[in-house]
């Protein structure tokens, strides 16, 4: 089965990852970013030896997002730039895997909730959800 493993993240996540603290989001020394940096690689690199890795990447900040809504009877998008005041957490990063069970994929993802990050920062969640196959519909 292939689920995708996601980090979530805020904007003063990332303005903290450039030594910008807030609330919540202590500044990350350069030290910090090494050991963050190490810590993803190792997982990654760790995921593509047992052959679980389909792919993962981090994403850009929430301020260069954006949204585009549309309606089926309506030939004009609106298009907005993101962040949203009322967005909190926001997507910030995905590995796609290949896992034999839910079992180990949760394994997965409870190794990315240790990853090494500034004291005082706040715990994010990390969310599993597998993959539909193309033409699969859940009930």
């Amino acid at each position: 089965m292939k689920y995708m493993v996601m980090i979530l993240g805020t904007q003063a996540d990332y303005a903290a990852m450039r030594g910008d603290s807030s609330d919540g989001s202590p500044a990350y020394t350069e030290q910090d970013l090494v050991a963050m940096g190490a810590f993803m690689s190792a997982l990654s690199d760790d995921l593509a030896e047992s052959g679980e890795l389909i792919d993962g990447q981090g994403l850009t900040e929430p301020a260069l997002a954006r949204f585009v809504t549309g309606a089926p009877d309506d030939p004009q998008p609106v298009v907005t730039d993101g962040p949203y005041g009322e967005t909190k957490e926001v997507l910030a990063g995905y590995w796609i895997v290949d896992c034999a069970s839910l079992d180990r994929v949760t394994e997965i993802a409870a190794r990315v909730t240790r990853c090494p990050q500034p004291a005082g920062s706040a715990i994010r969640p990390v969310v599993i959800r597998p993959l539909m196959a193309q033409g699969e519909i859940t009930a």
